[in-house]
Formats: C-alpha cells, structure tokens, sequence
C-alpha cells in the first residue's frame, strides 16, 4: 500500500512527500486504515519499522479534520515517550511530516534549560512530546492543561514499565479526558499483560495489531555470528572493523565499564569513537549523536540505553560486542541498521558468557544467526595496549584493587 492510496488533508499530503515517504511499512499498511477512522490501536511493533510516522500520520489528520475546540495555548496532543533521545526524534519526525501543518510542536524533557522549556511551553503549543517525569513537573505547576487532549501516544509501553515509569503515566493519564473523549494510539515491542491491561484501562477498546515475528528482525540486515574466546575478543573486533571499513558503525556492549574501556582501547589503535551511557549528561550525548549522524564520528559504543528509538540512517554496521541478555534488546539493536530501505550488516561476538544467550535470541527471533568462523589472519594481536582507568576502579569499591582494599584494613586495625 502507498500513501498516496489514504485519504489525508492536502497539508499532510504534502509533508509526507517532502519527506520521501511513499511505500508504507507493513505495520503502516496495518495500522493507518484502522487509526484513521478514528478508532485506538494497540499496535506491537518494534524500532524502524515505521510506528513513528504510522501514529505521527494518524495525528495530523485528526488535528487537522477536527477544529480546535479548547483553549488556543493549551496542547490537543500529547505524545509519551520513556527516554529524551526518543523525545528528540520523535520531534524531529513531526517537524518533518507536519511543516505544512502549521502546527506549534513542542518537545519537553529532562538534561536541557528548565525555565526555556517552561516558557515555551507556557507560551502554548498544539502538541507536545515529552518524557513523563519533566512532564509532570511543569503540569503540577500548572504551566499547562492536559483539559483538552484529543489525541493521546504512548511510544515503547512496555519500556515505561521496565524504567519504572507506570506510576507516572497513571497519574498523566487520569488528567486527560474521558478514553471515549480522544483518540489513543499505544505502540510496545510486545503486548504483554501488563501492556494490555494498561491498554483497557485508559483506551477505547483498542484494536490490537501486530507485525508478525519473521518481520521482527529487518530483511536488508544481514546477520553474523563469530564465537570466540574473551581473549580473543577485542583483537577480532579490530580486525573485523578493518575488514569492513568504518563508515558508520554502532558497537553496542553491556555494561558501562566495558564501554569506557573499549572505547580507551579503539582510540588508542586510532579508530576515533565515543561512547553513550546512562549517565553521560544530555548536551553530551546530543552532540555525540549529531557527530556521528553527520558522519564526523565513524563509530559509537552504546549501553542498551541507546538501543531503542535512535533513528539515524546510513547506519552500515551493528556490531554486539557483548550479546544481550534479555533477547528483545538483540532485535532492538541490530534494528539501527538497515533503515529507510538500505542494507545493513549486523555482526555479533559471543565468548563464553555471551554464548549462554543465544538459545533464548534464536527462540524469540524465530531464526538461527548463521555463524562465521573467523581465520587466524582477521584477528590482530599487534595493537596498542592501553591499561583501566584506576580512578575510574577505585569510584567502585568492589572492583578498588587489592592493595587499597589491604591499606583500608590495616587503617582500622586497632592499636595495641
């Protein structure tokens, strides 16, 4: 199915082909016919397959067909999303399907200046796209009315619940108008219970839709699998990133740590990269995220932080240096590849933790990974060695080394 086939104000038309959208995406084709009646959804789909522009479409026609009926400063639409870099992106869409709307937008989270986001919203927006926490700040404030809500999207539900955030989107959500007042649009990678039971409470008996599992995984992405030994690990990386050529590659790991380390080691065999965690502040991890979309930046680690709602193509290769442990985030991270039509590369390293988590990611993916066996001259073992950051150790005291740990000891020893 084609945009063209939907009956969409001229306005909204003409967005949708500046931005070069023309073929819909199967949860797209699923979902528009049914959302542009009016009626909710429930839809399970997972990153780039498309559910942005399926709710963002959704909610212009409606806007745009219905007259305002509230008060002008006060928004008509509110957009839920559980982490700032799927607030900034989902604003991006909008600004780029709706710029022949005439609607004010106005995107709202944590990291950035309080009072700007304060005024401007006090100043009045049509929509707003924001993360539940800053949200209900400037709500109890009363900087603005959730009164007048017509459209309700709750983006990645089932992410709110794993961050902790359901007490917040209740509280949202019982300052909105009645369910059979506006129309609701609710979007997860999975539709569990919780998810659906969420879904009944606060929504007009939604259709659920669904894109099948073999349509989880991305068909342009062409998935490796190499086992190899923890020691072995990194030099097999530094070949296979020479191999393949930098252009744009996301390398994601487990933990914090290892990324920090990872990232001193890349550098130092002069493969320039960065790194995105939880705890890397938000102008930081914006400007991190803009290097590497414009090409100035070849690689970026990233924490499963990053896994989700980060829409940047031209991605070449995804690369797990450490598989997840939770097999959702598998299909999340590799779905940064292969967007918008393009072929991508998804390669991953399984040592000997790793390798416990490959049975439940071929289970949920419905798939094997074919395995690659690297030959002895990818692996490089002449790079340049860098040592941890003791600093950085000694922050954490159950990884401090052991003769601070004994200077400790003999510190609280009491005198004779």
């Amino acid at each position: 199915m084609k945009f063209a086939d939907l009956t969409l104000p001229e306005a909204l038309r003409k967005g949708i082909e500046s931005a070069g959208f023309t073929d819909c995406t199967p949860i797209q084709e699923k979902t528009l016919p049914i959302a542009l009646k009016g009626k909710d959804i429930a839809g399970q789909a997972q990153t780039g397959t498309g559910k942005t522009a399926a709710f963002l479409v959704t909610l212009f026609s409606r806007l745009l067909s219905q007259p305002r009926a509230g008060e002008a400063r006060h928004p008509r639409a509110l957009i839920l999303a559980p982490t700032r870099e799927l607030v900034v992106q989902i604003d991006k869409d909008a600004q780029l399907l709706g710029k022949e709307c005439g609607f004010s937008i106005q995107a709202i989270y944590g990291g950035v200046d309080y009072m700007l986001q304060k005024n401007a919203l006090r100043d009045g927006a049509d929509i707003v796209i924001g993360t539940p926490g800053r949200l209900i700040d400037y709500l109890k404030q009363k900087v603005y009315s959730l009164s007048f809500i017509e459209v309700l999207v709750i983006d990645e539900a089932d992410r709110m619940f794993d961050m902790g955030f359901i007490a917040d989107l209740r509280f949202i959500l019982r300052r909105l108008p009645p369910y059979d007042k506006r129309q609701n649009l609710m979007f997860s990678a999975t539709l569990n219970q919780r998810v659906m039971e969420l879904a009944y409470e606060f929504m007009n008996l939604p259709e659920k839709v669904s894109i099948s599992p073999e349509q989880m995984t991305a068909e342009r992405v062409k998935q490796e699998l190499y086992h190899v030994s923890r020691k072995e690990k990194f030099p097999l990386l530094l070949g296979l990133l020479r191999k393949v050529g930098v252009v744009r590659t996301m390398i994601f790991v487990n933990t914090k740590r290892e990324g920090e380390f990872l990232h001193d080691r890349l550098n130092a065999n002069e493969l320039p990269c960065k790194i995105i965690s939880g705890d890397v502040d938000q102008k930081r991890r914006l400007r991190i995220l803009e290097d590497f979309k414009s090409g100035k930046l070849p690689v970026m680690i990233a924490t499963d932080v990053a896994s989700r709602g980060l829409h940047i193509d031209g991605v070449s290769h995804v690369i797990n240096y450490d598989l997840p442990q939770d097999a959702e985030d598998y299909v999340h991270r590799i779905g940064r590849t292969a967007r918008a039509g393009a072929e991508g590369i998804a390669i991953s390293l399984a040592d000997e933790d790793g390798a416990f988590n490959i049975e439940a990611i071929h289970e949920f993916i419905k798939d094997k990974i074919p395995v690659e066996w690297a030959e002895e001259e990818l692996y490089v073992h002449d790079y340049k060695r860098v040592k941890p950051n003791l600093k950085k150790l000694e922050s954490h005291p159950h990884r401090a080394p052991r003769k601070a740990a004994a200077d400790v000891q003999q510190r609280r020893r009491p005198r004779k």
